[in-house]
């Protein structure tokens, strides 16, 4: 059966994972989250003690880092050697570290075959800051979700304040900020719109608002089938 790709890319906080959710949803297809694979790596690299800006450490753990996804009522887990680490994946040093790994080309490379692999066997909506311009550059339909930096980061610290984490609005701005300049200024795949992307500006709008802003855009694919 024909599979179909639908691409989610924007900073963080713009609301990329929780629309590519809803999207999936929707089109009862699979959602992959591959921030969710830089921060099994990411998780990898604090677990063994290494320092995540510094290549070379970063780089000597990859051959024996093994990264699965598996999805459970179209829901994905990620593992980590062996080890179901998804709910690990979202605590804020761990997204720290996962932004400055995310830099490392071999990193990507090694990531991104996988997510290939899954785009190739599976219908899946993917969100990340690459996938329409490198991952996945003929998907059937591109998105670019942005919002202003201050609506991200509320957004952001409302969420992190409901998983009980007590970081300062400040300080989830100014984390949002350092994220922005490492994925856009990276050398190798950097964040920036594909040139044949929707761009939909989130700021103001509801979840739902977004979601059936997007789904606007996919008649043409739920209509047709896979």
């Amino acid at each position: 059966m024909k599979t179909i790709t639908i691409a989610i890319d924007g900073p963080a906080g713009a609301g990329k994972s929780t629309i590519a959710k809803i999207v999936a949803q929707r089109l009862d297809i699979h959602y992959l989250d591959t921030g969710a694979m830089y921060r099994a790596v990411a998780l990898k690299v604090l677990q063994e003690g290494l320092d995540p800006s510094n290549h070379e450490q970063v780089i000597s753990i990859l051959p024996s880092t093994h990264i699965g996804v598996t999805y459970q009522h179209k829901l994905q887990r990620v593992y980590l050697d062996g080890e179901d680490v998804t709910h690990l994946l979202r605590q804020p040093e761990v997204a720290k570290a996962a932004s400055e790994i995310a830099v490392i080309p071999e990193v990507r490379i090694k990531l991104v075959e996988l997510q290939r692999s899954i785009a190739q066997n599976y219908s899946v909506v993917v969100d990340g800051r690459d996938i329409g311009t490198f991952v996945l550059p003929n998907a059937d339909k591109k998105f670019y979700l942005t919002a202003t930096l201050e609506e991200r980061a509320k957004r952001r610290w409302l969420e992190m304040r409901e998983k009980g984490y007590n970081q300062s609005l400040e300080d989830v701005k100014k984390d949002l900020e350092a994220r922005d300049r490492n994925d856009m200024n990276r050398a190798f795949a950097p964040l920036r719109k594909a040139e044949d992307a929707i761009l939909i500006d989130t700021t103001g709008k509801s979840i739902e608002q977004v979601a059936d802003e997007v789904c606007r855009y996919l008649t043409d694919i739920s209509a047709d089938g896979w």
